[in-house]
């Protein structure tokens, strides 16, 4: 990184090569927030995200006191000029976001090697306790309108933001933002509580993205007090001794442009060609997050009195007179059907799946959206219908379908058909992975997908498939539907790597 405003020479390449990619990712990964953020534009303190409790909003919605609503209701449409690429793409801005963080990372580790390694650490790093009672003498010299020129060297104050940014702020960024990942909140529960919580971490992640504004716009306000040309030529060129800074400033300009145009590509591209951008971004992060995000098995066992007090709902139950007429006989005709890749083909009704042992769980429920809940869910192990069924060597997936056919319980949804999502068998091996019947020690209720619903405790709510009426093992998905694992999948463009 350059200092905010200075004199000092000789900034080597790389230094200035990763200075630029440093914006380049993080003006990505503010649009593409913004755009996460719009799903649910509500920021809590606490877990149980109950309507009101939020300490900041960015909506106007008022929800109303009854009848069903669900948290698809609270989402806001963000202008493509400020998110990522705006208009209600939570799936496409996540695949943004993602793709940035790799790249934010790797310059990163680059930059942070690279200063270790050469002498360029001593301009950075403080020394001594004194950089606090000089930084504040620098400050004050500012707010008085007086400028601070230290040639050969940051002075103080920007020594210490520099340094606060690079090794505070980032790290607490990075922190933050793995707290967001189911997998690995419920691999090592102690995590979260770190930051007092998921959410508590989800309104630090926010506040760290303003932390990144402030600085930019101060690094900017520097620049130009100190001299617009020169500074950027010092940014661009690392020494002026021998080069006019007038050529340093058309060669900022043009790299501040060729920016602001892949801004321009990735937000149009995203908004024509969905799908194109879909599959290009997984290719690239998918197999990391996989890696990162997807193994392990949940370990979490919250208590009775840390369940939620309201449990939000995501999608409105079927809407047609055969699920209808099950429901109003409390599901006695009900069939679950497992087949595909089995030994062994299943048909449970609900009153043999109760006879089965039974498995008790309290658990954080991490929705897409950016809301969540604990609730304690009972119902039949997976691995239990897997040893009854015995899936074949061939099988790699799990598919459930739903009774749910979205063109009638909800038209204005992006995409016809019936719902399904599918899992790796290795994740349906995991013990906290349930096909649940009870939800808080009662009867699945309706809206939260009787009479069965997928739990699984590393996965966002998405990939908890309701109103389960079919297990097909299958060795590929790519067959099924619009082929990319699920049905938000083929039509919100969300990924089947659902661990974070």
């Amino acid at each position: 990184m350059k200092g905010l405003a200075m004199t000092i020479l000789d900034f080597p390449l790389w230094l200035r090569a990763t200075h630029f990619l440093n914006l380049l990712f993080i003006s990505l990964l503010v649009r593409s927030g913004l755009e996460i953020l719009s799903a649910h534009p509500k920021l809590y303190w606490n877990d149980d995200c109950a309507p009101g409790s939020e300490w900041l909003r960015f909506t106007r919605k008022r929800l109303p006191a009854h009848g069903l609503w669900t948290s698809h209701d609270e989402e806001e449409s963000f202008s493509s000029w400020i998110a990522l690429p705006g208009r209600r793409n939570l799936g496409l801005g996540r695949h943004w976001h993602f793709l940035a963080d790799a790249g934010w990372v790797l310059t990163g580790l680059l930059y942070v090697v690279m200063l270790g390694a050469t002498p360029e650490w001593r301009r950075l790093i403080p020394v001594s306790w004194s950089v606090l009672p000089a930084a504040s003498h620098v400050l004050r010299s500012y707010l008085s309108l007086h400028l601070v020129v230290t040639p050969g060297r940051y002075n103080p104050l920007e020594q210490l933001a520099y340094f606060s940014a690079v090794f505070l702020l980032s790290p607490l960024t990075i922190a933050t933002g793995l707290v967001m990942s189911p997998s690995i909140a419920a691999r090592f529960p102690w995590y979260p509580r770190l930051f007092g919580g998921r959410q508590a971490a989800r309104s630090i992640h926010f506040l760290c993205l303003c932390g990144f504004i402030a600085f930019f716009v101060v690094h900017l306000a520097m620049v130009i007090a100190h001299g617009a040309i020169s500074e950027m030529a010092l940014i661009v060129l690392g020494d002026i001794r021998h080069v006019h800074g007038a050529l340093g400033f058309i060669v900022g300009l043009a790299g501040l442009a060729g920016i602001v145009v892949i801004h321009i590509v990735a937000t149009r591209y995203s908004l024509s060609h969905p799908r194109l951008v879909q599959r290009r971004t997984q290719a690239l992060t998918d197999s990391l997050r996989r890696a990162l995000f997807e193994r392990g098995r949940s370990v979490q066992q919250y208590t009775a009195a840390e369940i939620s007090p309201y449990f939000r709902v995501n999608g409105r139950p079927p809407a047609d007179a055969a699920y209808a007429a099950m429901a109003r006989e409390d599901f006695a005709s009900f069939v679950l059907e497992v087949d595909g890749l089995v030994e062994h083909p299943l048909r449970l009704t609900l009153a043999e799946l109760r006879r089965w042992p039974k498995q008790t769980q309290i658990t954080k429920h991490c929705c897409i959206q950016g809301w969540s809940a604990v609730a304690s869910w009972g119902g039949v192990s997976l691995g239990d219908i897997m040893r009854h069924c015995r899936p074949l060597a061939a099988a790699r997936y799990l598919v459930f379908y739903a009774l749910d056919d979205k063109s009638t319980s909800e038209p204005d949804a992006a995409g016809p058909g019936c719902y399904y999502g599918t899992i790796d068998i290795a994740v349906a091996a995991d013990p906290q992975t349930i096909l649940a019947y009870e939800m808080n020690d009662r009867p699945l209720p309706v809206p939260h997908g009787a009479p069965l619903r997928l739990r699984v405790e590393t996965q966002l709510g998405f990939t908890m498939v309701k109103y389960v009426r079919r297990i097909e093992f299958v060795n590929d998905y790519r067959h099924i539907g619009a082929g990319q694992g699920g049905w938000r999948e083929d039509h919100q463009y969300y990924s089947q790597e659902a661990g974070i």
